[in-house]
């Protein structure tokens, strides 16, 4: 910003400074309040440049003054008085300083507004008008400032902001340091109450290292743990501070502390809560990460520091090497943001597999509360192999309640030959454990892992491996497969072989129940994976299983009824039975009864019958002709 001289103190003003004056004062912005941010980590930067020259061995002016920073307001006058003891600033410092918006940059500012039509107040920084914000409030702005250099006059420096500004020596008597004096306009009075002052430095400017003054009454005490060693915080300032930014009441399961100097410089604090208070979903974008830049506050739960599936954790990532008030926008495409976002989640990733390893009932405790939104991880494939190594499930082999085994610790139970990790899905254990593609590997005793939620299953299709094991639905096993797997459970009681004649006359009775069933289904055949249920039902392709086919479904809102093969267990006791009436007569009405019976109780346990009447008045019809069969049998 160039200098045009009205008087020997006036300046003006360029035309694109003043376009953009008016867009800051002219303007409607939902965030107002940033003002405060920008004046306090402006008091902030110039305190820490005289504690560097105070460091360098400069000679200081005033030098017995605190390091601090003081905020006053007076209703009657409309006025807020913002003061800092830091480094000052000579007349070139006002000039180059306070009267240059970003040097060049306030052209690219303009343009940036212009392209996203948003609230500019998130973008102020990025460009060096920070201090310009001010004038989102004020119908004028007075600086009274003196350098830190002996002997140094002061200066005042004053505009309305709508197209030039004065500068002035001081004759008063004034110390070292910067005083700005805001006078606020009308709409702008909500900032002369003392609540929504403090709130707001609390909110944004809370961890500056300074202290900072409202009325003589010190706001900021808490410190900025994050920024301590590790050795030198205790549990307790781990618990209150994880208390105050959660308003939890129970203290953290874990604590993450984590200090990187190289190749990017930030401090972060990640906490572990004990519970999942969000059981219902009902809060489901109430996450994030607080963003700081050297201890001020920059975004309130930033969503793109971690992925999803880590949004249960609360905390702080802090660093230097970000700007101050960085866009939204650039934040997402920043090098340095990525970075970081990067090595925290590692670094939780990290911390997680060390607790399960050493810990294991912390990391049982975790799972229970945070694992559905820690399954949500199956898309982060820069993490799959860690991820892998802390998913936990139910297990045909685990028989405590709560219970839950991990991938590696199935692998360790595995038979010899066995080259695939089996998994079943059902609404629960007990569904899971009913189900009767289960049964020939209950017949053999091979493991299987359950899975109750619909999430389950992207997380294994998109796994598809573990180690050099396929991970494997038991509804998309090729049986034959298994045949190198012995029988451990022997059965009491097992009907014979079916003669050749039976054989033939068992063929006929498949066709018939294809006659019964018509297009309800795709086939009918003989099963050689069930031992103990007559009959269910099997996808005829094994592209997808049963639980994503209804997914699919609900997706697409789809509400028909997937056809399918019905495989009849020809050893069962019901269908030798049912053979037994249908070699007698093919055309006995029992036979259409039972197949239908059977049918829906198939679709029942898949979770596809919609209209359960019919099946339950065929039971009792089929109740109330077995009793009097049975009575009849007792006379």
């Amino acid at each position: 910003m160039s200098q045009e001289n009205a008087t020997a103190n006036q300046f003006e003003f360029k035309a694109e400074v003043k376009q953009l004056l008016n867009i800051l004062v002219h303007s409607l912005y939902t965030n107002r309040e940033i003002f405060l941010r920008e004046l306090i980590s402006n008091a902030s930067d110039a305190l820490d440049k005289l504690r560097f020259e105070s460091i360098s061995g400069a000679d200081i002016a005033d030098n017995d003054l605190p390091l601090e920073i003081r905020i006053m307001f007076d209703k009657d006058k409309n006025l807020i008085t913002i003061s800092d003891t830091g480094i000052g600033m000579t007349r070139e410092d006002l000039i180059n300083n306070i009267g240059t918006i970003a040097r060049s940059g306030s052209a690219e500012f303009l343009k940036k507004v212009s392209e996203t039509n948003k609230d500019v107040s998130n973008i102020i920084g990025k460009f060096g008008v920070g201090f310009y914000s001010v004038f989102m409030i004020a119908t004028d702005v007075v600086i009274k400032t003196r350098s830190f250099h002996k002997d140094a006059p002061a200066f005042l420096w004053k505009s309305d902001g709508l197209g030039s500004y004065e500068i002035l020596q001081l004759d008063e008597a004034f110390k070292r340091g910067t005083q700005i004096e805001i006078h606020l306009r009308d709409d702008a009075k909500e900032f002369l109450d003392k609540y929504r002052l403090e709130s707001t430095i609390k909110k944004h400017s809370n961890y500056i290292s300074f202290p900072i003054y409202l009325e003589n009454e010190r706001i900021n005490t808490l410190p900025a743990i994050w920024r301590e060693p590790k050795s030198s915080v205790t549990k307790e300032q781990y618990d209150e501070f994880y208390k105050n930014l959660s308003f939890d009441s129970d203290e953290p399961l874990d604590v993450l502390h984590i200090s990187v100097d190289a190749p990017i410089q930030f401090n972060s604090l990640i906490f572990i809560p004990k519970k999942n208070y969000d059981i219902f979903g009902f809060n489901r974008h109430e996450y994030g990460l607080d963003l700081y830049v050297n201890r001020v506050l920059i975004q309130h739960q930033n969503k793109d520091l971690l992925p999803e599936y880590l949004s249960f954790v609360k905390g702080v990532v802090d660093s230097e090497d970000l700007p101050l008030n960085i866009s939204r926008e650039t934040l997402q495409e920043n090098v340095v943001f990525n970075k970081i976002s990067s090595n925290v989640t590692g670094q939780i990733i990290s911390h997680l597999l060390k607790m399960a390893k050493d810990d294991p009932e912390k990391y049982k405790q975790f799972w229970k509360e945070h694992g559905k939104i820690f399954r949500l991880g199956y898309s982060d494939y820069s993490n799959r192999e860690k991820f892998a190594e802390l998913l936990r499930f139910d297990s045909s082999s685990v028989e405590k309640v709560d219970e839950v085994t991990s991938l590696a610790e199935y692998i360790g139970r595995m038979k010899s030959e066995q080259k695939e990790i089996y998994y079943l899905s059902g609404a629960s254990r007990d569904a899971v454990i009913a189900d009767p593609h289960l049964e020939i590997f209950k017949n053999k005793g091979i493991e299987v892992l359950f899975l109750y939620d619909p999430i389950d299953e992207f997380v294994m299709d998109s796994l598809r491996t573990y180690k050099e094991f396929t991970l494997k639905s038991v509804e998309q096993v090729e049986l034959k497969s298994l045949d190198k797997f012995e029988d451990i459970i022997k059965r009491e009681k097992k009907e014979e072989p079916l003669g050749k004649d039976e054989e033939k006359e068992f063929d006929n009775l498949l066709k018939k129940i294809k006659e019964i069933l018509g297009d309800k289904v795709t086939d009918v055949r003989a099963s050689e994976r069930l031992t103990d249920s007559p009959s269910c039902l099997v996808n005829p392709t094994d592209e997808m299983t049963s639980q994503m086919q209804k997914i699919m479904h609900m997706v697409n809102k789809d509400m028909s009824i997937p056809k399918k093969i019905f495989e009849v267990n020809k050893d069962h006791h019901l269908i030798r039975n049912l053979l037994k009436i249908f070699t007698a007569d093919p055309n006995d009405e029992y036979i259409a009864l039972v197949v239908d019976q059977l049918f829906e109780s198939s679709l029942l346990l898949e979770g596809y019958l919609n209209d359960p009447h019919k099946l339950v008045n065929r039971i009792k019809d089929v109740l109330e002709k077995s009793s009097e069969w049975h009575s009849a049998v007792r006379k």
